[in-house]
């Protein structure tokens, strides 16, 4: 389960696959990293989404590495 906020699109993003600087969408996303359904509530964690709009590269960063 995720939820998926729309924070901006059409920043400028390095990517690997296109090697050079290219417009992304970025996002904002809730993913539940619990495979139990008990614990799914408390296991949700935000996600930085950024896909790119040349390629459709995605890539996620989890945003508390704590």
């Amino acid at each position: 389960m995720s939820t998926r906020t729309d924070a901006a699109d059409g920043v400028s993003e390095s990517c690997d696959v296109c090697d050079r600087d290219t417009s992304h969408s970025v996002s904002i996303e809730l993913r539940t990293e619990s495979g139990k359904a008990e614990n799914a509530e408390f296991s949700r964690e935000p996600y930085r989404i950024s896909e790119c709009m040349i390629c459709g590269e995605e890539t996620a960063l989890r945003m508390n590495n704590a």
